[in-house]
């Protein structure tokens, strides 16, 4: 159902009234989806589609697809292949006040055999190579990854959460740009294929492309890393994020090759410069580093950032020419390894540090629920006791 209109906000019969879009002369309308819909419904409140799938092909730039509470699990992925416009965004996103799960358990290859390989196609229960589109309140689980996209650029992925899927919870490679990673909740992703080799909680690998933020990300007890930037050769920008527990075999996969690093900033087969920013965040817990270039050559910035606990290296720069300031490495299997990297006010460049140096060493606020808006709560974890100018701050 639509209506020809110029502007303002307009109220069409059993959908939830939108702006409409300026300058582009057809009224953008919210496509309802529900598990007890019908594919040939309009799309009504009242009248909702059956899948996800038939929304996405009904809608047109600048419309919402809204997902009533429910767990929706298709024997496919859906498939995102057209793209909005920075006036005309798609939405995707759970009814108000609901939650939806898209479960893809159902779809081919979960898990793909040991030692077999995805067709692009089949990667995702959301396969994404689309641009301006917003994906939000969503829970994706036991897919193919959670979200894959390839040439995907100007998206946002806002208060999402994906766990417990046999690969990556959100991946993005090829060329891809301006996307927004926000809050994004991603954990107990696992890929019994590789025996645990490549499935993070996100990763931005493999291909190039500038304006890439991620921000207020969690990212929890993968089987591989956090976070992984492999091979991707453009600057990634990473604030107000947290990466723990990841590089645990909790599956028993045999030949376990999980690596276990909070966050890895780019590397490759050979070497691949690319100057990555991390500022505010935390990493603790995991198997291998905290922080780590991972043999990337480039001239990275990591600011004001932690890394408490893990087995490894704090902050591995030593492959790089990085510049650090005021951060803290406390209780590590080494605090850091610079090489050619050059910083200061940081925690090795004076004192003495442990976990007596710390206000709180107890994680569950910032591991915790979020706040009602999305964000990681404040708390003093990891904060050092003499209030310090150093580390992150939530």
């Amino acid at each position: 159902m639509r209506r020809w209109v110029t502007a303002g906000v307009v109220a069409v019969a059993g959908f939830l009234p939108v702006p409409a879009i300026a300058d582009v002369g057809i009224q953008a309308v919210t496509l309802v989806v529900a598990t007890n819909g019908d594919d040939a419904a309009p799309g009504t409140v009242t009248q909702p589609l059956k899948t996800v799938q038939r929304a996405v092909d009904l809608a047109h730039a600048g419309d919402t697809i809204s997902i009533r509470a429910g767990r929706y699990a298709p024997t496919r992925n859906i498939q995102v292949v057209k793209s909005g416009t920075s006036s005309a965004r798609y939405t995707m996103t759970s009814f108000p006040g609901e939650r939806a799960i898209l479960d893809g358990e159902q779809m081919p290859n979960t898990p793909a055999p040991v030692g077999g390989s995805i067709p692009n196609g089949e990667r995702g229960v959301i396969h994404l190579e689309a641009s301006f589109w917003t994906f939000t309140n969503l829970e994706i689980v036991n897919g193919p990854y959670a979200i894959f996209g390839r040439n995907a650029s100007n998206n946002i992925f806002d208060r999402l959460s994906t766990h417990d899927n046999y690969e990556s919870g959100l991946h993005l490679q090829g060329t891809s740009s301006n996307n927004q990673i926000l809050n994004l909740d991603s954990f107990m992703n696992r890929d019994p294929r590789k025996n645990g080799e490549s499935a993070d909680g996100l990763a931005i690998k493999e291909g190039s492309g500038t304006g890439n933020i991620v921000r207020g990300a969690r990212l929890w007890n993968n089987v591989d890393d956090g976070f992984d930037a492999w091979e991707f050769l453009s600057p990634i920008t990473i604030q107000n994020s947290v990466a723990w527990g990841n590089g645990v075999n909790r599956w028993n996969f045999p030949n376990f090759s999980g690596d276990g690093n909070g966050f890895k900033l780019g590397g490759g087969d050979t070497p691949m410069a690319a100057n990555h920013i991390v500022r505010n965040s935390i990493a603790f817990n995991n198997t291998a580093g905290g922080f780590i270039d991972n043999k990337n050559p480039g001239s990275m910035n990591l600011d004001h950032s932690t890394a408490w606990h893990n087995t490894g290296t704090g902050f591995d720069t030593e492959d790089s020419r990085s510049t650090l300031t005021r951060n803290l490495s406390v209780s590590n299997g080494t605090a850091v390894k610079l090489g050619a990297s050059t910083g200061s006010g940081n925690s090795w460049n004076g004192g003495t540090w442990n976990d007596a140096s710390l206000q709180s060493t107890n994680p569950s606020t910032i591991t915790g629920p979020r706040a009602s808006d999305g964000s990681i709560p404040h708390t003093n974890f990891l904060v050092p006791v003499n209030n310090a100018d150093l580390g992150a701050r939530f």
